[in-house]
C-alpha cells in the first residue's frame, strides 16, 4: 500500500431507496465529501416521508433534488 488515497473507487450513488419491514419505500440522499486527506465523509439524509413504490421515490427525487437515472442504489 502506497499511503496514496484511492480516488478511482466508484463513489456511491446519491440517492438510497430501501424497503422497510411494513412494505413501504424510504429515500435517502447522500452526499460525498474528500477531506483533506482525500477520504470520502459520506452524509446521509433520510427524507421523512414513506413511499409505496420504488418508481414513486424516484419520481420525488427527480422532481425535487434533479435525479437521473443510473443515480440510485436500492438496499
Amino acid at each position: 500500500m502506497s499511503g496514496i488515497p484511492d480516488h478511482s473507487r466508484t463513489p456511491l450513488k446519491p440517492y438510497l431507496i430501501t424497503r422497510q419491514e411494513s412494505g413501504s419505500v424510504r429515500l435517502a440522499v447522500r452526499d460525498t465529501r474528500y477531506n483533506g486527506q482525500g477520504y470520502p465523509v459520506v452524509t446521509t439524509t433520510e427524507i421523512e416521508r414513506d413511499f409505496e413504490t420504488a418508481n414513486a421515490a424516484r419520481a420525488h427525487a427527480r422532481e425535487h433534488f434533479g435525479a437521473q437515472p443510473g443515480e440510485f442504489a436500492s438496499k
